[in-house]
């Protein structure tokens, strides 16, 4: 379930999206807390440059599994503006992260590129749940989703 406070938190994954939109990268955004609801950490996709591995959940583990005690990993969350792709799902189980909050789903952004015409990723867009378990998973928020969906199509019509 979303709380008022992880509303908060994903209302900046999504300015965070907005500003990689305006740095011409992707638009995606995300926040670590700790688990005593403290910011540790913010990153926006930064893959304008050519690495499509610059994500910013994956930034987020491994930033976690340098600085964070195990404990404090699994205690933290990590709020962003769109459903963790596998490679990031990945590093977020293998870092120990706890739970995770999104915006909008990986069938939401599938919908949208589809009816913007698209051509589908060579990765498969799988759930998070389909690459780690154990793991806590709450979102999409309805509202938020839309705000990123009108990222989604500027990025991809090019505004």
């Amino acid at each position: 379930m979303i709380t008022e406070q992880d509303r908060t938190h994903l209302k900046r994954c999504v300015e965070l999206a907005a500003e990689a939109l305006a740095s011409g990268d992707a638009p995606f955004g995300s926040v670590l807390v700790s688990g005593d609801g403290k910011v540790l950490l913010e990153e926006r996709n930064q893959v304008g440059g050519g690495d499509h591995t610059q994500h910013p959940e994956f930034a987020l583990a491994r930033w976690a599994a340098q600085h964070l005690t195990p404990d404090q990993r699994a205690t933290a969350t990590v709020y962003t503006s769109g459903e963790h792709c596998p490679m990031c799902a990945a590093a977020h189980g293998w870092a120990g992260l706890g739970r995770i909050v999104y915006a909008s789903s990986t069938p939401q952004l599938g919908n949208w590129l589809a009816e913007l015409g698209v051509a589908p990723s060579r990765v498969r867009a799988l759930r998070i749940e389909e690459v780690i378990s154990d793991t806590p998973v709450d979102g999409p928020d309805e509202v938020l989703a839309q705000a990123v969906r009108e990222l989604q199509i500027r990025f991809h019509e090019g505004g």
